[in-house]
């Protein structure tokens, strides 16, 4: 079983220093400390557990170190930045695995990103050798990139030649949408094994810069002092701590403190519910702090954030999940509103974009998602999000028992999906005015209005409910889970485009399929025979 929690008292493979305003991450992979059997980490190659880590550290610097301005990335092995993802890992994992491994890194590279955008924290990658693959998609993850000029260092994407697959960390896409690269030359580097050294990357836009051994390390220190010191943002105070989730394991499921996982697995379901807040929540900021981690929209976030994580790697075979909420609608509102109130404060908006960033995972996660309204139940708010990200959201229509859900100005904006629209922008694509009239309600939603505005897919009454969930639940996992993959993936994301959208559509799409071809993972595919005095074969038939 796969465990996404660690800490930097833990990391193997990466050393994270603070200094100031500056954090250095520093890349030192152990080649014998892999997640699995039978490959051997070289070169900086990293497998899921080296990927874990790193987003641990962007996590934690975004939340315990929120004065760092700037993050510099390098590597502590001499001549070799990183070989990318490491090619036994992925010559003898399961097609599954490949993909949620491809995914994962896509989530970490995307929250380095975010981490950029809205955090104020810019990633420099230093780059003291060869970037290969992975690593060079590393590279362009971040900010800036600089590669030292030793006759001898590259920057590549061997992928195409080398292995009949395809960069799998968006690289493809941040060459000619993030960094705006020529077509033509994207083409050429992008089937270039060797890759290109440094005045010809910088001359191509592959990279920022370079400088010669001997003033690499000076130059970068200088250059990263200068964007420290003159990035206009005001000093921010001390961090909270990250503390490890506390989380009880079982053969029935996974039971947090507001997040609880019951399988049942001989349906091929699972039902995850997310108990709402207390009522008694602190309201300031300076509270707030004090209160750290345990803060409910920060606590319970974190704690979905892992149950997703967990289904998609270790349950391979639940194919749906029941979204559910438990609480009083009243606390959740409150929450919200605390959290707009005190938006500008650094923690409240770093704990808006975590929900963003796990509210994402969501939409981008391979399962089908059913919302169960119910009595009891709590979807107003940040936790309507959940009912709205669902394929499917079912709503007791019982005028005897209370079922209402609710809006929050948190449902205008603060909570994104990858296309940068609200889900309800996206949900009301054809009637964008209905955005508008379901955010000026006033009050809850009772079935009957929250079925007339369209939030709600069907609304069984209390006679037909039972019959109608089970049915539903049946019908679901009883379908093709490759072809449901792929419709959930192609309906979740309607509007523009972006350049997320472009990097999970094409990884959804194109690796997926790529990877289970016979050019790249057949007894004579390239993936197959890389390494091995073999040659492979390809059927060059285009389709």
């Amino acid at each position: 079983m796969v465990n996404f929690e660690t800490s930097p008292d833990k990391y193997r493979h990466w050393k994270l220093s603070i200094d100031g305003r500056v954090a250095t991450l520093s890349m030192d992979v152990q080649e014998d400390e892999t997640l699995g059997e039978g490959y051997k980490l070289k070169l900086n190659s990293y497998d899921l557990g080296v990927d874990i880590e790193l987003a641990d550290a962007v996590q934690r610097l975004r939340f315990e170190h929120p004065e760092v301005r700037v993050v510099v990335v390098k590597s502590l092995k001499p001549r070799i930045f990183c070989a990318g993802a490491n090619i036994y890992m992925l010559g003898t994992s399961s097609h599954a695995f490949k993909v949620n491994f491809c995914k994962f890194t896509n989530e970490t590279r995307c929250a380095i990103e975010d981490a950029s955008a809205h955090s104020g924290q810019r990633y420099i990658a230093a780059l003291n050798g060869t970037a290969s693959g992975g690593g060079y998609e590393l590279a362009i993850a971040c900010d800036e990139i600089f590669l030292v000029d030793d006759g001898n260092s590259a920057v590549s994407l061997p992928e195409v030649p080398l292995l009949g697959v395809l960069p799998g960390t968006g690289g493809l896409t941040r060459l000619v949408d993030k960094r705006k690269v020529r077509r033509d030359r994207a083409d050429v580097f992008s089937t270039l094994a060797e890759g290109l050294k440094a005045r010809r990357a910088k001359e191509w836009g592959l990279i920022d810069g370079y400088f010669p051994t001997s003033k690499f390390e000076e130059s970068i220190n200088k250059h990263v002092e200068e964007l420290a010191q003159s990035d206009g943002f005001a000093d921010t105070p001390s961090g909270i701590k990250l503390n490890p989730l506390d989380v009880e394991v079982t053969e029935a499921g996974r039971e947090y403190k507001y997040v609880s996982v019951r399988y049942n697995r001989e349906k091929r379901y699972a039902d995850l519910t997310v108990r709402g807040p207390e009522g008694d929540l602190p309201t300031s900021a300076e509270e707030i702090l004090k209160l750290g981690d345990a803060y409910w929209p920060l606590r319970a976030y974190r704690e979905l954030d892992d149950a997703l994580l967990h289904l998609r790697v270790n349950e391979l075979e639940i194919g749906l999940v029941c979204l559910r909420t438990t609480g009083e609608i009243e606390n959740v509102l409150a929450v919200d509103k605390t959290l707009v109130a005190n938006r500008d404060h650094w923690l409240m908006r770093e704990i808006l974009l975590h929900m963003a960033r796990v509210l994402r995972r969501l939409d981008l996660t391979a399962k089908s998602f059913f919302a169960i309204i119910e009595p009891g139940s709590c979807f107003a708010g940040n936790l309507l999000e959940l009912a709205l990200s669902a394929d499917r959201t079912y709503m007791l229509n019982d005028p005897g028992q209370k079922v209402e859900i609710a809006t929050s100005e948190l449902n205008a904006g603060a909570l994104p999906m990858s296309n940068g629209l609200t889900r309800l922008q996206s949900r009301f694509l054809a009637e964008p005015e209905k955005t508008y009239e379901v955010l000026s309600h006033e009050g809850t939603f009772d079935t009957e209005e929250a079925e007339e505005a369209g939030l709600v897919t069907f609304a069984p009454d209390d006679l037909d409910w039972d019959d109608e969930i089970r049915v539903a639940i049946e019908e679901r996992t009883s379908l093709s889970p490759d072809a449901l993959t792929g419709m959930e993936a192609s309906l979740r994301f309607a509007g523009p485009e972006t350049l997320d959208t472009k990097i999970y559509g094409r990884l959804t799409a194109w690796q997926n399929w790529i990877f289970q071809r016979p050019n790249a993972v057949g007894a004579q595919g390239a993936l197959t025979n890389y390494g091995k005095p073999t040659q492979p074969q390809f059927d060059y038939k285009r389709t």
